[in-house]
């Protein structure tokens, strides 16, 4: 079975936490990215000044931010199908309060 390939074309920064991306395909999107940034990885992304670095890597074609953090372009590409599940997993991946 084969699996679409995606590569971001460009975005822009729509508002706090909020980008437009278009894809190769002719797909934009406007994602927020506040309810899954958490954990190791993507939690440091909630400091909007880091997260305002935001550029597209133009080897693998998708978003990359200064501290390492990244997204799959195909999660970028279909995130209306896996929002909630990515969601799900920055709610496991946030520290719980004692």
């Amino acid at each position: 079975m084969q699996h679409p390939i995606y590569r971001v074309r460009s975005f822009r920064i729509v508002g706090d936490y909020v980008l437009g991306i278009a894809f190769d395909d002719g797909t934009e999107r406007i994602i927020d990215f506040r309810p899954v940034l958490a954990g190791k990885l993507l939690g440091p992304l909630r400091d909007l000044a880091l997260f305002n670095q935001v550029q597209v890597d133009c080897e693998v074609h998708t978003l990359v931010w200064p501290n390492g953090a990244d997204f799959d372009p195909a999660t970028l590409h279909d995130w209306p199908d896996r929002v909630d599940a990515l969601e799900a997993l920055a709610r496991k991946w946030e520290p719980h309060s004692a």
